[in-house]
């Protein structure tokens, strides 16, 4: 049964998403049968909206099960900040939907990449171990599926560090990571995993092709730009 939507929220994804994703293990490339289809957009609210007391919402859940889209101001400030769930919208192989308007975003989704990325996958990954560490001691064994996620961050975040462009499909470790989901690797083979993708990226920063701050004039000038044609 579909709850009622009396702010509108849904239709404003349903009439305005400019970019519609896949993201999660399908995109990841770590998709098993019981995987969910993980869905993230951007919706770019008409400028209009914006002259009353009550501002369209930054972000809103729904129509589809296990969606959730950004308006594209506040999906823009996530990604200038190099938000790791933000940026992967941008980069992932599975685009259901791209308008013309979502066709100029892409575009200019390098500006979106800084060095800033470093600080953020590192911070995400530190939170997850933090987690898990608390599994363990609370229960003895780790939420598996979370320490493979962690893993497959740190290994994106990494290819950003040293290469300048997201990976977001990690096809080529599938094995290896599936076999974490699994429990099979071992706590302590996790842990030097960890260490080792931790200390690469460290490593990759002094050379990385990764500018220090996002080009946030270009990011700017676009919203502007879409802004100014809504109205």
């Amino acid at each position: 049964m579909t709850k009622p939507d009396p702010s509108g929220a849904l239709d404003l994804v349903r009439e305005h998403t400019i970019l519609a994703v896949v993201v999660g293990s399908r995109a990841y490339g770590l998709a098993t049968d019981a995987s969910d289809v993980d869905r993230r957009g951007v919706y770019a609210a008409p400028a209009p909206l914006y002259w009353r007391f009550t501002k369209p919402p930054t972000h809103v859940d729904g129509p589809l099960p296990e969606q959730f889209s950004w308006e594209l101001e506040r999906f823009c400030g996530l990604a200038l900040d190099a938000n790791p769930t933000v940026l992967e919208c941008l980069w992932s192989p599975l685009v259901e939907r791209v308008t013309p308007v979502g066709e100029e975003l892409l575009a200019v989704r390098s500006a979106f990449l800084s060095r800033r990325a470093h600080r953020t996958f590192l911070g995400y990954s530190e939170a997850q171990f933090r987690k898990l560490e608390g599994d363990l001691r609370d229960g003895g064994v780790p939420r598996w599926k979370h320490a493979m996620h962690m893993l497959r961050l740190l290994e994106s975040g990494t290819h950003l560090v040293r290469h300048g462009e997201l990976r977001v499909d990690v096809g080529d470790l599938r094995e290896r990571l599936l076999a974490v989901r699994r429990g099979e690797v071992g706590w302590e083979e996790i842990g030097a995993w960890r260490a080792a993708l931790t200390d690469s990226m460290e490593t990759a920063l002094d050379r990385s092709p990764l500018p220090p701050e996002p080009d946030r004039a270009a990011v700017e000038e676009l919203l502007v730009s879409v802004r100014r044609r809504s109205v």
